[in-house]
């Protein structure tokens, strides 16, 4: 008998990122049933990072349990996601998500995008 293999998650998620979803979900909207990580086109160099709650599954988005919530990869959106890592940071000034992505060649000088 073949052992089925366990594919990784596009994305890993940082401790820091799965408590944040966590608190999002518990202060969700209640037809929410997750919170979704994509990419559309926004700012000078292509591509944003977005995340929102979610109020059904897509049939080619990518879902990640975490133990507060359900975390969905946008379908169109993983290739260029494939070998990140998610964080959630705060400091004095900011929080935020913030992504290590090794397929981004380059972002804006404001950060707000990158490109692949």
């Amino acid at each position: 008998m073949v052992e089925a293999r366990t594919i990784p998650a596009a994305v890993k998620l940082t401790q820091a990122a799965e408590a944040r979803i966590a608190e999002l979900m518990s202060k969700a909207p209640e037809d929410a049933i997750g919170v979704k990580l994509s990419t559309p086109r926004r700012g000078c160099s292509g591509l944003a990072y977005s995340v929102d709650y979610v109020t059904e599954e897509a049939k080619f988005d990518e879902k990640i349990e975490t133990p507060g919530g359900v975390f969905y990869i946008d379908g169109a959106s993983v290739l260029y996601l494939v070998g990140s890592t998610m964080d959630w940071v705060e400091d004095d000034f900011t929080a935020g998500f913030t992504f290590e992505n090794p397929n981004a060649k380059g972002a804006c000088g404001c950060g707000e995008s990158f490109m692949v």
